[in-house]
This record gives structure tokens, C-alpha cells and sequence, in this order.
């Protein structure tokens, strides 16, 4: 009887406690099973070349580091299947994607959530275009010119760098694989730079790479490129971290990127002395998986096999 009793206020005791805190039978045994590492393994979907990258996100780098008491390692991802594979295999537990390599990631049972989405001013809405670009000189007007043409795309599972791109080109009348000769650049920067350098005849990049990150860095020339198609606006681009983290560890990378993971907050705190953007943008805003269903709803329309296959 005594023991029957026990086990009575046992339950009453966890039916008392609010949801978020309680911490009572198969819950409690997935908690203690949850990875606690003394390192973190952070990655990027290589929109730009890897040494950029490195030097972009090094800030933020630096603040996991500081609020999660944490070594963080920079994982340089070949390209964006490499990050939803070392996401799904626990190489990677924290990532920044796009919206359709995080889509693919989920689709194909990676278990990661959104931390935020990146936003370019304090307060902003997380949203960017994805540009098709011609050289200045070009006597394509239009992406309905684009057929017959070598066009360049970024990877096949980047959101303005093929799928929304895909989508514009099919309602053109436009098929990818057959009236186009495509080419997969592997970046933004390089997608842009070789519609410059005129190894492709019109290619596409997101916006900020064209209007912001290659002419500061000097490498894309003032007027080199016209843009002569414009996305709709697609939702920003995500961080997400792995599901299997320890709670109290995941709370606190939480905290990082919706708080303090901001250009303002990296250079009051030291954290850099000039502009202090993370990859071309101020900083984060909350996002959560349904943020990202209007890229489902163009996976729906183009049937792109890249929407369910990393």
C-alpha cells in the first residue's frame, strides 16, 4: 500500500508541474540521453567561397563560443548536401542554411530546429530576392530570353540560387534541363562573377551578393551586371541547430541568436571593430518551421526533386 501511494504522489507531483518544466518518465530519460559536447561544430551552405565565409561568420563564431562556454569549430562544407549530411549524422550542430536546403533537411528526416532567420536592418522582416543576371553589355532584356543560353545557377539546393529561379523559368516555358545549358557554379559569388567574366551568358545570385558583399570586396565592377529578374520575396535564410543537444545547451544558443547575435550587439561587446555583419546581414529574427512554407508551396509547383532528396 505504501509503495502504491508513492507511486500515486509521484505522478500527481509531475501532473502539478507546468509542461515546460516538467521532467517525469520517458521525457526525463530522453533529456539524459541528450549530447552535452565540449566542442561545437558549426557549418554554412558555402554561398560564397569558404574562406569568406569563415571570416563573415567569425563573430558569431565567437559569441556562441562566449554564451555557450563552448569551443566552437568552423566545418568547411564542400557544398550544400554536405551540411544536411553532416546535420543528420551529428557532425554539425549548428548550421545556417537556406530556406530550401533547411526545407530538404527536414523533408529528409534531419532533426533540426530554427534558432532565427536572417535579417538586414533591427527589427526587419526575414526576406530576400534571388536576381537573374546578365552582363551590362547583354542583349537579353528578359528571363524569357534566357533559353538557349549557358546559364549559371548556384547548387541544386539553393533557394534563389536554383529552385525559385526554376520556377520563374518554368512559367516562362522554360524547361532547366532541356532549353538552357546549365551550369552549377557551386556559389553566389561565383554564379555572379562568371555571368561578369562572361563564362556564362545570364546566371543567378540573392541580392545582397550582387548589391552589397562582391562590390565591397571590389570584386564585381559598379554596372558590370544588369538585373533583369527579380524573385518574389523568400523567407530568410535560417540557422538551426540539431535536436539531440542538451536542453539547457540549446536554451542557450537560443538566447545567442535571438538577443545578442546582431551586428549592434557584436561591436558594443568587442566581439568586432568595423561593420561586425554576420554574413552580409545586422543580425536574427525568430523564425520557426512554418516560416519556410511558402518554399514548400514552390516545391509543390516546380516538382524540383531536390525538395525531397539531400
Amino acid at each position: 500500500m505504501l509503495n502504491v501511494s508513492r507511486r500515486l504522489l509521484a505522478v500527481l507531483a509531475c501532473a502539478a508541474l507546468p509542461l515546460g518544466l516538467a521532467a517525469c518518465g520517458p521525457s526525463a530519460a530522453s533529456d539524459a540521453g541528450a549530447r552535452n559536447p565540449d566542442e561545437l561544430v558549426f557549418a554554412s551552405i558555402p554561398s560564397e567561397e569558404s574562406t569568406s565565409l569563415e571570416q563573415e561568420f567569425k563573430p558569431l563564431v565567437d559569441l556562441l563560443a562566449a554564451e555557450t562556454g563552448k569551443k566552437i569549430r568552423v566545418e568547411k562544407a564542400t557544398d550544400y548536401a554536405a551540411v544536411i549530411e553532416g546535420q543528420r549524422t551529428g557532425k554539425i550542430d549548428i548550421a545556417m542554411y537556406g530556406p530550401l536546403s533547411y526545407v530538404v533537411a527536414r523533408n529528409s528526416g534531419v532533426r533540426v530546429t530554427p534558432v532565427g532567420a536572417q535579417v538586414e536592418t533591427p527589427g526587419g522582416v526575414p526576406g530576400y530576392r534571388a536576381y537573374g543576371l546578365v552582363r551590362a553589355d547583354s542583349p537579353i532584356q528578359r528571363i524569357e530570353e534566357f533559353r538557349g543560353e549557358q546559364v549559371c545557377f548556384v547548387d541544386p539546393n539553393s533557394t534563389s540560387g536554383y529552385l525559385y529561379p526554376k520556377a520563374a523559368l518554368q512559367t516562362a516555358g522554360i524547361d532547366v534541363e532541356r532549353d538552357v545549358r546549365p551550369v552549377m557554379a557551386g556559389g553566389h559569388d561565383a554564379s555572379a562573377l562568371a555571368v561578369q567574366s562572361g563564362q556564362c551568358d545570364a546566371g543567378f545570385a540573392y541580392d545582397t551578393m550582387v548589391d552589397k558583399l562582391l562590390p565591397e570586396k571590389g570584386n564585381l565592377q559598379p554596372g558590370a551586371l544588369r538585373v533583369v529578374w527579380r524573385s518574389e520575396v523568400i523567407p530568410g535564410s535560417p540557422a538551426a541547430m540539431s535536436d539531440d543537444l542538451d536542453p539547457a545547451l540549446k536554451e542557450k544558443v537560443v538566447q545567442a541568436f535571438r538577443t545578442k547575435a546582431n551586428a549592434d550587439y557584436l561591436k558594443a561587446n568587442g566581439f568586432c571593430t568595423d561593420e561586425c555583419e554576420i554574413g552580409g546581414y545586422w543580425g536574427f529574427a525568430p523564425a520557426d518551421d512554418a516560416t519556410f512554407d511558402s518554399v514548400r508551396r514552390v516545391c509543390e509547383v516546380t516538382r524540383a526533386k531536390q525538395c525531397t532528396e539531400s
